[in-house]
């Protein structure tokens, strides 16, 4: 199991709070990735804009491109004019879940389009 897949996977059950950068107080998909990954978030962004060309150019600047492996960072369009992350593990991916209120395990394939993969170690 990758380090990051692990870190992923050891924030499950942490309660989603929207900006959320600390797992003590609560983790967005952004404070997620950060946490899982141990980068610093990245400000400036606009997820609900539904432009995923200035958020690619802001994973870009983190990581290096990916593919569907355990460990990648997850670029997704969660619905019309909204971005989201998300970590890939073996069985699924872990994201944190605003309707669930907690960072969750969801087994399978993402239920949202994918629209790129960044390498989350190295």
């Amino acid at each position: 199991m990758s380090g990051v897949e692990a870190a992923a996977r050891a924030l499950v059950g942490v309660r989603f709070r929207l900006h959320g950068r600390d797992p003590v107080h609560g983790l967005d998909c952004v404070g997620l990735v950060a946490a899982a990954t141990g980068r610093d978030a990245p400000t400036g962004y606009g997820w609900r804009s539904g432009d995923a060309g200035p958020v690619s150019a802001l994973l870009d600047a983190q990581f290096p491109r990916g593919e569907d492996a355990p460990g990648a960072v997850m670029l997704l369009r969660a619905g019309p004019g909204q971005l989201h992350l998300a970590i890939r593990v073996s069985d699924g991916i872990v994201h944190a879940d605003a309707g669930l209120r907690r960072v969750a395990w969801r087994p399978g394939a993402p239920p949202w389009p994918v629209l790129g993969y960044w390498k989350g170690e190295g």
